[in-house]
C-alpha cells in the first residue's frame, strides 16, 4: 500500500500558507518560524539595521551539530563524530545556509 504525506507550511503569525522557515536567535536561545514570503521579507527589513551592525558569532546549537557534521563531511571537510567544531566549518555552513 502507497501513503502519501503532504505537509503544508501555516504561517505562525498570520494563519496565511508559509513559503519557509526561518531560524534565528536571540540571548543565546535559537528559535524558527514558519512565515509567508511577506512576512519573511517584512521579518528580514526588521532586523537588517541590527544585523548590519552586529558581529557574525560562530555559535552553534547541540541540535545544529548533526546538520553542519553532515553537511561537512559532504562537502569535504574532515569533522569528528564529537566535540567542538572547527570555526573554518562553521563558516563554510553559515555561508552556504544564509
Amino acid at each position: 500500500m502507497a501513503r502519501k504525506v503532504h505537509i503544508t507550511l501555516v504561517d505562525d503569525l498570520d494563519g496565511s500558507p508559509a513559503s519557509e522557515t526561518v531560524h534565528f536567535g536571540l540571548d543565546g536561545n535559537h528559535y524558527e518560524i514558519d512565515l509567508s514570503e511577506d512576512n519573511g521579507a517584512r521579518l528580514r527589513r526588521l532586523l537588517a539595521p541590527y544585523i548590519d551592525s552586529a558581529r557574525r558569532s560562530n555559535a552553534y546549537s547541540a541540535a545544529e551539530a548533526p546538520a553542519i557534521r553532515a553537511w561537512a563531511s559532504e562537502h569535504g571537510f574532515q569533522v569528528s563524530e564529537r566535540g567542538r567544531l572547527h570555526s573554518d566549518v562553521i563558516d563554510a555552513y553559515r555561508a552556504a545556509h544564509p
